[in-house]
């Protein structure tokens, strides 16, 4: 089969091409900035296509051209300060895509959602399945974005009824090659990453609770629901649950305890001082999103993740530290006169071009 992929030179995106690559697929990978010819995942025919740019629409139709199936990866995390542009990302972008999916006549759309989708957790902190409510946590921007994405997406599957859809809603993501360019989104720039060899502290308040799944394990739940044409939504957790005494254990840190109000005010005003670049509405994201159900996809495209939510935290978070990267620029060695350099200009994490 040819799939196209969109983003597919990020975390999951990487992950993909070497899975579908691994089973017999053609891939089509549209990057922002592709990796070069001497990247070990040069066999995709790639296509250089930014999503803001005006004559993005046609490319995409073009780089969509014969394929059995499309894979939406693209997201907007940074810079947070800039809601309007990542709105032109996340949502204007798979607004894009979606249009010139259908003008190139594919006839499957995978569309990479997420856990920040669905309304805060019920009261009783059990698992939801699927059909949880759909409203997002209303103080972050990614997950208002998720959700305008997914009221595009039912838009499109009432007027284009032969269209099959499949949306992936995965939990925390993590993968060992992914560590320099998560520590990009989420640490100060001044913080080396040997500093996370030891981490003395850790202030949050004890209520935390996250799910974690492996980059590979997404990766095969995507090309799973690809070759089966699976309609619908699946989420996708690993196995486990971890509290704030297994986050300490890893991070070889003692948990204080910090309630969730003093956590948002110093997270905020940091934040509006651009010391650091995650805003509160993370914040409010990691500790209102329900955990997840991921049964049906077990059961309907037999989907069995590989490692355990505390092997995904283990392999991150040790990768953070070495520093570890990928042959993409995205996933590029993190360092420190680059990320300081950025810093200092205004752009923690990537100097975007505006249109």
């Amino acid at each position: 089969m040819r799939i196209a992929v969109t983003g597919a030179s990020g975390n999951v995106g990487t992950a993909l091409v070497r899975a579908l690559l691994g089973h017999g697929h053609e891939v089509v990978g549209i990057a922002r900035r592709p990796p070069g010819e001497d990247s070990p995942y040069a066999a995709a025919r790639w296509h250089a296509i930014d999503l803001t740019d005006a004559d993005a629409d046609a490319r995409l139709v073009s780089a969509f051209e014969g394929a059995d199936a499309v894979v939406h990866l693209v997201w907007g995390f940074q810079p947070t300060h800039d809601i309007d542009y990542l709105e032109r990302v996340d949502v204007g972008g798979t607004s894009k895509v979606v249009a010139a999916v259908v003008a190139a006549g594919v006839p499957h759309l995978v569309h990479q959602s997420s856990l920040g989708t669905y309304s805060p957790a019920p009261a009783d902190d059990r698992p939801v399945d699927e059909s949880w409510a759909r409203n997002g946590i209303a103080t972050s921007t990614y997950s208002r974005h998720k959700v305008s994405a997914e009221q595009l997406l039912d838009q499109v599957a009432a007027e284009h009824p032969a269209l099959v859809i499949t949306r992936t809603r995965p939990s925390l993501i993590g993968q060992r090659t992914s560590a320099s360019g998560l520590l990009r989104y989420t640490v100060p720039a001044f913080v080396p990453a040997i500093a996370l060899k030891r981490v003395p502290l850790l202030p949050v308040d004890g209520r935390l609770r996250l799910q974690f799944v492996h980059a590979d394990d997404v990766a095969t739940g995507i090309r799973l629901a690809i070759e089966q044409r699976a309609a619908g939504p699946f989420n996708l957790a690993a196995d486990g649950v971890l509290r704030v005494e297994d986050l300490a254990a890893v991070l070889r840190a003692r948990h204080v305890q910090v309630p969730l109000s003093t956590l948002r005010r110093v997270v905020d005003l940091s934040w509006r001082a651009h010391l650091q670049q995650v805003d509160v509405g993370w914040l409010d994201l990691a500790y209102g999103v329900p955990l997840l159900d991921s049964t049906r996809a077990r059961v309907e495209l037999g989907w069995s993740p590989q490692r355990t939510a505390h092997e995904v935290l283990v392999e991150t978070v040790e990768g953070m530290r070495e520093a570890a990267h990928d042959d993409t620029p995205i996933l590029r060695r993190r360092s420190l006169r680059d990320s300081l350099a950025r810093a200092w200009s205004g752009s923690p994490v990537a100097h975007r071009r505006q249109p």
